[in-house]
């Protein structure tokens, strides 16, 4: 494989939770793999890896429009977990095309930026779209409005705003969409024994143990409060 292109997130930045926590291990031990395999190769036959980190993609399976369209279609409410809460944008077209460019770039080891712009505020996205659906908003200015926006509390792990950048300032490239960041990793000498030992805690299901070695790894996690999974909790 000549050219390997890992689709990150901003949320892999400072994490708070698990899947955040994830793909940042990804890209430590994607960079870690790279930096590994180009000391013994030849011919510059190697896989140059890079990674592409950036924020929501509108009308994808996880964005909020779908679901927020959804409770509009039913009569709401609106469900938002806080009204501060914001976060980076951009189409599946733009996004697809960004991260073409990106690979096009790629010399190998690079964690790539796409950038999404300004942040949107999601409680003003909400509001938007209640009136491009031809309702109003209900709330204590207009009781009478037609589709509310319930505030329903932060979830655990879920953070007000997203980031980017992890280290330094992100350097240009060709691109003006494109940016490139220069990210600590781990070597594979020392990533490689701890790597073992979360598959095995993987299998036995030590969420104890997966949680501190992924601290150990991911400097930057820092997960809010203990185990949040409705299966684990109910079965332990």
């Amino acid at each position: 494989v000549p050219n390997f292109v890992f689709i990150s997130t901003d949320k892999a930045v400072r994490p708070t939770n698990v899947m955040g926590a994830s793909k940042r291990l990804a890209e430590i031990s994607l960079q870690s793999i790279f930096n590994h395999q180009i000391k013994d190769v030849k011919n510059n036959e190697y896989t140059k890896i890079s990674m592409v980190r950036f924020g929501n993609v509108l009308e994808s399976s996880g964005s909020v429009i779908p679901i927020f369209r959804e409770q509009i279609k039913n009569g709401g409410p609106i469900t938002l977990t806080d009204p501060k809460i914001t976060r980076y944008f951009m189409t599946i077209k733009e996004a697809a095309q960004l991260v073409i460019q990106s690979s096009s770039m790629a010399r190998g080891g690079e964690v790539f930026l796409l950038d999404m712009g300004k942040p949107v505020k999601i409680y003003d996205l909400a509001k938007k779209m209640i009136e491009l659906s031809g309702y109003s908003l209900k709330d204590e200015l207009n009781l009478n409005g037609d589709i509310e926006i319930k505030i329903t509390g932060l979830r655990p792990g879920e953070k007000l705003y997203e980031e980017l950048l992890l280290s330094g300032n992100p350097c240009t490239t060709k691109h003006s969409k494109i940016f490139r960041s220069k990210e600590p990793f781990v070597k594979w000498d020392k990533l490689e024994s701890k790597l073992g030992a979360l598959d095995n805690y993987l299998k036995d299901y030590d969420h104890k143990n997966i949680l501190r070695i992924m601290k150990e790894i991911v400097k930057d996690y820092s997960p809010e409060k203990g185990i949040v999974d409705y299966v684990f909790t109910m079965t332990e």
